[in-house]
């Protein structure tokens, strides 16, 4: 189990980027929950990132890739829209408790 953040540090809406044991992963919260994923597009296997933390459309309603605009669900990874239409996005297993977020792998 690995430590990345305080509770606070990601707000609802917002995504933030880490480096795990030499993996790159990064967490969003929607309607208070958080969810993990691998930071790599399924269409390219590049990071997804456009800059550091940046890994939501305008709306922050979607995970956006950002070299080639594929579009994936929030809550499961799916992709939506894009040239990995059908894929999804590698879901990791995180908790949230007292004392902040923790990666499960």
């Amino acid at each position: 189990m690995h430590w990345l953040c305080e509770s606070a540090t990601l707000s609802e809406a917002q995504s933030r980027g880490f480096e795990v044991a030499g993996a790159n992963i990064f967490l969003v919260r929607r309607e208070g929950q958080v969810y993990a994923y691998r930071n790599r597009c399924p269409h390219r296997g590049i990071a997804l990132e456009w800059a550091p933390d940046a890994f939501l459309d305008a709306s922050a309603s979607l995970i956006q890739c950002a070299h080639h605009g594929a579009l994936f669900l929030i809550e499961s990874g799916d992709c939506v829209a894009g040239p990995c239409e059908g894929q999804a996005l590698e879901s990791l297993e995180c908790r949230e408790d007292t004392r902040g977020i923790w990666l499960l792998s």
